[in-house]
């Protein structure tokens, strides 16, 4: 059985203490965290509740992990990508009482999945997951747990992809809420995290300007809306690949240049997947592609774009930098793939995911919806659920409010006319 962390490392003390400052610095930008907090430690709604989660192990998901354990329950946790995980807050939170901890940093396939396993030796009531490992795991490999599961919780759009296919299959065995689906994720985390922490990671990990660079965003929903937005907010030339008509019009009516990937891959410095969806930039591009081009990959797994054709051509590949992986063609062009095609804004060496704020309405909602799921569990069947609306406007309630912002309600002659089709215009 993989143990925790702590026991893995030889260290653990200066581990933990990195960690707790790496921890207390989100918290102090965490206010709705701070009020969630709050109110779970005094009113204890998880006590008896064992949470399995399986999410990328840095300090703004340590600070849920935290809150999550503060109301009562017991927590057991795991990375959700082999190169996500930061050593030292996974130590910190594995000390965390009500908090165990089995993420650690590059680790292979076979040690992944021992992790998310020792994680459902905790049997838990409740998941949250960010890519659906979890689930997966436990509708394959041990379904004897799903009866004593209440439901869970999902982070991210691959992984409510893979939800609602699962769902239409018949085989999703108890209630999932799709916490990337709500506003206050798509709008804020996905546009602004996502565009934010991607460049950012890019740039740190490879010391290069943004400006007069054509960026090529593969897929346009909100994560590649993010990307193309803030891409060009630093004076980069942007070009989008759609494979769905309306986004692809979307994209075009908004400034920016759309090609297919055949096109594109001549005119691009640097690529961006966003898609969740596999071989997108493939054998052919290679080709296309000019010398020093950067690859970088926002979506989910690591099979945007296709690293197994991209060997095959290679005559040489050596490391050019930390986080970047240099692949030489015959012809002498050097084509550079970062974070080893893995989430480029949590992968890298020196990623640091999305910003504190953006997580912190995030994991609102995340920790809401498990206390929807714990204080109204039955009134759910299993497969995919919305998240209720009124869950999500409460997050964005209690950060306005900590942000002093003020804003207007509609009157009672208001609602009245907008609810009613008497009225007319």
């Amino acid at each position: 059985m993989t143990p925790p962390i702590r026991e893995q490392l030889d260290d653990p003390a200066d581990a933990v203490e990195s960690g707790q400052r790496k921890m207390d610095w989100a918290r102090q930008h965490m206010p709705i965290m701070a009020a969630l907090r709050e109110e779970f430690e005094a009113t204890q709604p998880f006590a008896d509740q064992r949470i399995g989660m399986a999410m990328h192990v840095e300090a703004k998901t340590a600070i849920l992990a935290d809150v999550l354990a503060a109301g009562g329950a017991e927590v057991a946790i795991t990375g959700c990508n082999p190169l996500s995980t930061h050593d030292d807050v996974s130590a910190a939170l594995d000390a965390v009482d009500g908090v165990t901890s089995y993420a650690r940093r590059g680790v292979d396939d076979d040690e992944y999945y021992a992790a998310i396993e020792a994680v459902i030796e905790h049997e838990p009531t409740i998941t949250v997951d960010d890519g659906m490992d979890l689930v997966a795991a436990i509708h394959e490999d041990y379904p004897e747990l799903i009866d004593s599961i209440v439901g869970g919780a999902e982070e991210t759009t691959t992984g409510v992809h893979r939800l609602r296919a699962m769902d239409e299959d018949g085989a999703l065995e108890y209630p999932m809420f799709a916490v990337n689906d709500t506003p206050m994720k798509r709008l804020f985390d996905n546009v602004h995290g996502t565009g934010e922490s991607s460049l950012a990671s890019i740039a740190m990990t490879t010391n290069l300007s943004w400006a007069g660079k054509t960026v090529v965003v593969a897929g346009y929903g909100h994560c590649g809306k993010g990307v193309a937005k803030k891409a060009s907010g630093q004076n980069a030339n942007v070009v989008v690949t759609e494979v769905e008509p309306r986004r692809a019009l979307e994209a075009h009516m908004e400034g920016y240049d759309v090609l297919p990937m055949a096109e594109a891959a001549k005119k691009g410095d640097v690529f961006i997947t966003t898609t969740g969806n596999r071989d997108v930039i493939v054998d052919e591009h290679f080709d296309a592609m000019q010398d020093g081009v950067l690859l970088a990959n926002a979506g989910h797994f690591d099979v945007e774009i296709d690293l197994d054709a991209l060997s095959e051509k290679a005559v040489d590949t050596y490391e050019a930098r930390d986080g970047v992986q240099a692949y030489e063609m015959a012809d002498g062009r050097r084509l550079n793939v970062l974070a080893e095609g893995r989430l480029v804004n949590l992968a890298t060496p020196i990623a640091l995911g999305h910003p504190v704020e953006v997580m912190d309405q995030s994991f609102g909602v995340q920790a809401v919806s498990v206390r929807e799921l714990v204080e109204n569990g039955d009134d759910y069947e299993p497969g995919v659920h919305d998240v209720p609306d009124e869950l999500d406007k409460e997050v964005a309630e209690i950060k306005l409010d900590a942000e002093g912002v003020a804003y207007d309600e509609l009157t009672g002659d208001q609602r009245e006319y907008m609810g009613s089709w008497q009225h007319g215009t």
